[in-house]
């Protein structure tokens, strides 16, 4: 039973005796703390006593952990169960995010992204109605960043140890990535982690400004100093003083703007637009870009001499297609959080639809998954997100469809079937022309197969048997 403090309780299932202790030492201040060797006596545990969190290994000598977590589900009240593995794969997180896993984490273990996780467990089993910051678009540069960073890749968990590494130095650092990886995030999380946390984080988005309002944004303006400035106003620079300034697109800035900016961040000088007083400022600038910085140095349009020095430490943030392990972490807090906004209980996931998100290649990133999920929150019914509750373009990408409607390419291998990697050899054969009509009518009906099937003179369950014989098998639930 749960101490006397009425602490949470919590079971550590593993087979090596010094992750367990490892583990007890690391969590007994928060936790009323069981352990277990193996799944009989975790399972006995769970029979004995109420549980409210169980973390498991995924392998315990011959047996499988999934077998504790088919378990937990069976109890009322439900523990919440975090996976523990040294054999992190997406089929691994995919199957315990399906059974009912709360969370997937790999070993080796970080102790301090754990608790972030046993704590937010606790919080949600006891349904908690305050709302919790979406992890991947930063609203408040307060609270814990750490907890607001969702996924275990190894390409996520390194680009966090060079983050922190970082941080705790004044140099500046270009984040680099596509749109919608989470750059402003990871900003973020190197101020907080900084020693100028307790200073501003001011953010400025180049791309949003005219060159003039950029120069003026930055490094302000004295009265008169164009039309329109009626009095002094000071820039982002002398605002962010004692913390840290976040240039976001900062290759969209002008030759003109490149040339102060270069000299205040190595002179530590700026002079606001229509002054003559040099004004020294303290700041640390983080800059981020979705564009190649190198190349456009060779086509002329960056300064090299400012390149090196934004990137005197450089990270780059993965897109989402190349961390997809991170995927079902992600949708497990976006639908929880999506739920939360639009005033809905939160769904369960139909099968399927786990596996139509690994495979849709996500060129928006975590920002379209978000969408995604939200848009299928909203649509759900019955308390089940079912595949046809996802944007129709989602689930035809994750088929292979999008592909051929978009480059008409006959070397597309939908779903990895390699039976269906090409299409006819012959472009004028009447399966090629088939191929053709049902790409149109699908791209004109935005992927819709109802309209798409009304709009060949076909049936629905036609249009179905046409799109499995080519590999575009949409799923139907």
């Amino acid at each position: 039973m749960a101490s006397s403090k009425t602490l949470p309780v919590l079971l550590i299932v593993d087979d090596e005796k010094a992750t367990r202790e490892g583990l007890r030492q690391a969590f007994e201040e928060d936790f009323d703390i069981y352990t277990a060797p193996d799944v009989k006596s975790a399972l006995n545990i769970l029979d004995g006593i109420e549980v409210d969190l169980l973390l498991t290994d995924l392998r315990l000598g011959s047996e499988s952990g999934m077998k504790l977590l088919e378990k937990a589900q069976t109890l009322t009240p439900r523990p919440a169960c975090i996976m523990m593995t040294a054999y992190g794969s997406v089929d691994n997180a995919v199957e315990a995010m399906r059974r009912g896993a709360y969370d997937y984490v790999m070993k080796p273990l970080d102790i301090d992204r754990l608790s972030v996780i046993l704590k937010r467990a606790i919080k949600d089993t006891k349904a908690d109605p305050t709302p919790q910051p979406d992890p991947n678009t930063p609203s408040s540069q307060n609270g814990d960043i750490a907890s607001r960073i969702v996924g275990e890749s190894p390409a996520l968990t390194q680009i966090l140890k060079k983050a922190r590494q970082v941080a705790a130095s004044r140099a500046t650092v270009l984040i680099e990535g596509e749109s919608g990886t989470g750059k402003e995030l990871i900003a973020r999380a190197i101020h907080q982690w900084s020693a100028r946390k307790d200073g501003p984080l001011v953010t400025v988005h180049c791309a949003a400004l005219s060159p003039q309002l950029l120069e003026s944004e930055l490094f302000g303006h004295e009265r008169g100093a164009f039309t329109g400035a009626i009095e002094r106003r000071i820039g982002r620079f002398e605002e962010a003083s004692g913390g840290t300034l976040f240039l976001d697109e900062i290759g969209e800035i002008d030759a003109s703007t490149q040339v102060k900016l270069l000299r205040a961040l190595g002179e530590r000088i700026i002079q606001r637009v229509g002054g003559n007083q040099e004004i020294p400022v303290d700041v640390r600038v983080v800059a981020a870009t979705n564009r190649n910085l190198e190349a456009m140095m060779q086509e002329g349009k960056f300064r090299e001499d400012l390149f090196y020095r934004l990137s005197v430490v450089r990270l780059y943030l993965p897109p989402l297609r190349e961390r997809k392990e991170d995927i079902p972490q992600l949708v497990k807090v976006f639908l929880r959080d999506c739920a939360r906004e639009n005033g809905k209980p939160t769904p369960r996931l139909a099968d399927g639809v786990i596996d139509i998100l690994m495979r849709y290649n996500w060129p928006g990133n975590i920002r379209e998954l978000r969408m995604a999920i939200e848009h299928g929150v909203v649509l759900a019914e019955g308390g089940v997100l079912r595949t046809q509750d996802l944007p129709e373009r989602i689930v035809a990408g994750a088929s292979g469809l999008l592909q051929y409607l978009e480059n008409g390419s006959k070397e597309t291998v939908p779903l990895g079937k390699e039976e269906s990697q090409t299409a006819s050899s012959n472009p004028f054969s009447l399966e090629e022309q088939e191929r053709r009509s049902i790409a149109q009518a699908l791209r004109a009906c935005g992927g819709n197969r109802t309209q798409a099937a009304e709009k060949l003179g076909i049936s629905r369950r036609t249009l179905y048997r046409k799109l499995k014989e080519y590999g575009w098998d949409l799923d139907k639930r």
